[in-house]
């Protein structure tokens, strides 16, 4: 089969930073789905991947952590799925990954695509969306139906995971304040429902304090500063909550003491890292985010699709999601 991949940890500049392979097509293990990938998104840890896990010659590593495609064959214990379903998920960070004509994937971490949706576009949801989902509803315990209102801020929101996290947070009747830096990724939180826009290059507690709404009930942070994390501990409400899921400097949890804050970490391959006993729940979860796209309750956030997955369009989506400008998500659809 056709995949690509790297033998050596080098700068997305370099050709080899990314290369094609022609591979073994994987065979399905007891609980594995083997589904024939029709498109793939790129993520930032997908970047952080192919800078730092290790790979050589005899053992070239094949990345990507976002698909949506065809079940093409079922291990002997699977009971959700069937050859023919039309399938998404973001896959497991140990296992090969998604940049390939086939995958291997357990079936407790797959979800069915969103019918209103192309492959392409229904790639550009499940790493955010699964992201976005923990981190609200099973880190941060945000009610379904946030009565009486609370309020969440969102810092960095034109990122993919605010993106999801903005809309996620609107469903569930959150007042939504979210953070930009440049009129085009102002407009795009706007548009995805958050009501205020503070801009995250400046002191983000004078701002929120001027809005005039009060404190924050919760907080996501995808990118933690040290002046973010002081500026906020000013303004979330006593016993808050506040989620994190990047890998910031060590951080003062002083400043957060006598307002009794809980600080919650997200890591999305958890569950299929540590294989825990509700694994499933990432299933439960892409079928409900599926349900929530085909009603148009929220939307899938694909802005660029750079055509097929080759590794000239992957280094393409890399050296992209490295320069830190990117809205939305980048898709790349067919072998």
């Amino acid at each position: 089969m056709k995949a690509i991949g790297y033998t050596a940890n080098l700068p997305i500049e370099d050709d080899r930073s990314l290369v094609d392979l022609e591979l073994p097509i994987p065979q399905p293990g007891e609980r594995d789905l083997l589904v024939r990938v029709h498109a793939v998104s790129v993520n930032p840890r997908d970047v952080k991947s192919r800078r730092a896990l290790a790979a050589s010659n005899d053992e070239p590593r094949v990345i990507g952590y976002d698909a949506s495609g065809i079940v093409e064959k079922v291990g002997a214990g699977v009971t959700l799925f069937k050859p023919g379903d039309a399938v998404y998920y973001a896959g497991d960070i140990t296992r090969p990954g998604s940049n390939a004509e086939f995958q291997c994937v357990d079936e407790r971490i797959v979800g069915r695509k969103p019918v209103s949706l192309d492959h392409a576009t229904a790639a550009s949801l499940p790493l955010t969306a699964l992201t976005a989902y923990e981190l609200l509803f099973d880190r941060l315990a945000v009610p379904r139906d946030a009565t009486p209102p609370r309020s969440i801020f969102i810092l960095g929101g034109a990122g993919g995971v605010p993106s999801m996290a903005i809309q996620l947070a609107r469903h569930a009747g959150l007042t939504v304040v979210a953070s930009a830096s440049r009129p085009e990724s102002e407009q795009w939180v706007r548009n995805l429902g958050a009501q205020h826009v503070v801009d995250h290059t400046k002191p983000l507690d004078v701002q929120i304090k001027a809005l005039g709404i009060g404190t924050m009930d919760y907080i996501i942070s995808t990118h933690t500063s040290t002046r973010a994390w002081e500026e906020l501990s000013r303004v979330i409400t006593p016993q808050g909550r506040f989620g994190l899921i990047d890998d910031p400097e060590p951080l003062d949890l002083r400043l957060y003491k006598m307002k009794s804050v809980s600080i919650h970490w997200e890591a999305m391959f958890t569950r299929p890292m540590q294989n825990t006993p509700d694994m499933i729940r990432q299933h439960e979860i892409l079928n409900d985010v599926a349900d929530l796209i085909d009603s148009g309750a929220i939307r899938a956030t694909a802005t660029q699709n750079l055509g097929g997955i080759t590794a000239a369009n992957l280094r393409r989506a890399h050296a992209l999601i490295e320069s830190g400008h990117t809205v939305g998500k980048i898709v790349l659809s067919g072998f």
